[in-house]
């Protein structure tokens, strides 16, 4: 079984340009940077004028404010687990742009999916923008929709700290 799928994935390898293979490897760098802990090698992946949305409604991160709100997680020595199940990629017509959707397998999110840009600096790759959500079966999305709308209404706790 291991065998079949390391030749699944060379066989899905061949088929990528050589941007493609170079943005899979920065992505999946990215990916462990988080899973082990490498606050610098996981920011390093970001643009300088990079954006992180999270999976709330009020998470839209600059890379400095994500960092700063991150660094207790990564001093811990584990920040967060993702592992793509799937991934697809779309070369602008220069191939200096990318653009990327992700189907990750998560221990605290469950099934999340991932979407971002990522453009050509000198000789590296950097991502611009990333996009983590939880996507949510139309089947539920009624029944989700309302307790998103319910806790909307709800007043919001202020904490007040000297």
């Amino acid at each position: 079984m291991r065998l079949a799928l390391m030749l699944c994935a060379t066989l899905a390898l061949a088929g990528q340009s050589p941007a493609e293979k170079a943005i899979v490897a920065v992505l999946d760098d990215w990916h462990l940077a988080a899973t082990q802990a490498d606050e610098n090698r996981y920011f390093d992946h970001f643009a300088n004028g990079a954006v992180f949305l999270g999976t709330d409604a009020t998470e839209r991160w600059t890379k400095a404010s994500f960092q700063t709100w991150a660094h207790p997680i990564f001093q811990r020595g584990k920040a967060w687990s993702f592992k793509v199940t799937r991934r697809a990629i779309t070369l602008s017509k220069d191939g200096r742009t990318a653009w990327f959707d992700e189907d990750l397998a998560t221990p605290n999110l469950g099934p999340a999916r991932g979407t971002g840009v990522l453009t050509r600096e000198q000789d590296h790759w950097r991502i611009q923008q990333y996009s983590l959500s939880v996507p949510i079966p139309n089947a539920l999305m009624k029944s989700v929709a309302a307790q998103i709308e319910a806790l909307a209404k709800k007043p919001a706790i202020v904490s007040i700290t000297k």
